[in-house]
């Protein structure tokens, strides 16, 4: 499939799908709606709600790897350790993370970035005191993970050009991933959605979304 590169509105660039006119991250601001969508309304949401010293993370699309990264930045100001697992099924090669920007828009290594799409696939790295990661080479369908998480960052291609990977089946999956009282969060806010994620036992509320977006969607199990 015929890859492109978009700039957005806050300066950074996304990989943009000319034949499904669809993009890794919002064109209105690839790292704003990540921020806003995974870090404030799903990290920082959830640190204020639950007292934990430790939090496990599983992100939907490792992609860009634009959330792993942002994440791993947040947990320098933390006083608690993250354990981070991506799931990706078709990963972006080397050659278009270098034409990635995010780096120097948020004050983060370089070398650092490229070093996480470089770690080996399916084995956990520590990259720092309070922040280990592990990427899963698989599909999400292939999920079959029982109360390991407390947050899930489910940023999957929109339902409209894969409405199968927001359907009950796969939400059912990630309640089971989840631990209770865990989180998921995700930009979407259509009705496919949020009746699949209600089906599979989720609370499900709309909430202010990224710039761009009138709202998106928080799912509590």
């Amino acid at each position: 499939m015929k890859r492109e590169f978009l700039k957005t509105g806050d300066g950074s660039i996304t990989i943009h799908l000319p034949d499904w006119n669809e993009q890794y991250h919002s064109k209105h601001g690839a790292v704003n709606e990540a921020v806003h969508v995974f870090i404030k309304s799903g990290l920082d949401y959830y640190i204020k709600k639950q007292n934990a010293k430790t939090i496990s993370i599983l992100e939907i699309g490792f992609g860009t790897g634009l959330n792993c990264m942002l994440t791993l930045q947040h947990s320098e100001k933390l006083d608690l350790s993250i354990k981070y697992t991506g799931v990706e099924g078709f990963p972006v090669s080397m050659e278009e993370i270098k034409q990635l920007n995010y780096p120097a828009l948020i004050n983060f290594s370089e070398e650092l970035f490229h070093k996480l799409h470089l770690l080996e696939w399916d084995n956990f790295f520590t990259l720092s005191e309070k922040f280990s990661v592990e990427k899963q080479h698989k599909q999400f369908e292939d999920i079959d993970d029982n109360s390991a998480f407390d947050i899930i960052y489910f940023d999957a291609f929109g339902a409209r050009v894969q409405p199968e990977l927001w359907n009950e089946s796969i939400f059912q999956r990630m309640y089971n991933a989840l631990k209770n009282s865990g989180v998921l969060v995700t930009y979407a806010a259509n009705g496919l959605a949020k009746r699949s994620m209600k089906s599979a036992g989720f609370t499900v509320e709309k909430i202010a979304g990224p710039p761009g977006k009138r709202e998106m969607l928080r799912a509590t199990k």
